[in-house]
């Protein structure tokens, strides 16, 4: 009965693992195992392959080719394109951290509402919270008024530099599109100084 299990057991893994005639694993069923791409993909989507880390590697600094939704993504849009290197994109990336591990903290309270039983008081900061808080103000002062402002809504809200032409200052077409996307990338490149990402 024992070798009868061991048998079957064998033959399972037979059945779901195709091996080759010595016996060692079928490199073209290994392949599909971890073909991980996702086949269902929203038509209204735009997207862009990137090859990044893999988060399953068995190896370190094994990569692998995923999907990148650019829908409402504007920075990765100009990674993607070519139209920014990647210590701008990483720096980039390091000011929404920021913004939303600043924007996580404490929220102040209304005194002219009515007070709530059971109402607590609001965490204190924590220290990421603060230091994120102390980079952004950094940040700001050395951007300068206007081009934090382009690239805060670039990053924060999401605008593209057509949105950030027509909204903040109503101008449209192709050349001022252009205009602010210059103020952008250099915003960027501050930035990846800011973040020690690259030398000024």
């Amino acid at each position: 009965m024992h070798g009868a299990a061991i048998t079957m057991t064998r033959n399972i893994r037979r059945v779901g693992v195709p091996a080759t005639k010595r016996g060692r694993p079928n490199p073209a069923y290994q392949a599909a195992i971890h073909d991980r791409r996702a086949a269902d993909a929203l038509a209204a989507g735009e997207y862009a392959s990137v090859t990044v880390d893999d988060p399953m590697a068995l190896d370190p600094g094994d990569k692998i080719t995923v999907l990148r939704q650019l829908r409402n993504d504007p920075l990765a849009r100009l990674h993607s394109h070519h139209q920014i290197d990647e210590a701008q994109y990483m720096a980039g990336r390091c000011y929404q951290r920021d913004w939303e591990r600043a924007e996580r903290g404490a929220r102040a309270i209304d005194p002219t509402k009515e007070a709530v039983d059971g109402g607590q008081l609001p965490e204190p900061l924590s220290d990421s919270q603060g230091k994120a808080r102390i980079r952004l103000v950094q940040i700001e002062r050395v951007l300068g008024r206007r081009t934090h402002r382009v690239v805060h809504a670039f990053l924060i809200d999401g605008w593209t530099m057509e949105d950030i032409a027509v909204k903040f200052f109503q101008r449209s077409g192709h050349r001022w599109a252009n205009h602010y996307g210059k103020i952008i990338r250099d915003g960027l490149d501050e930035l990846a100084v800011e973040y020690q990402l690259a030398s000024k």
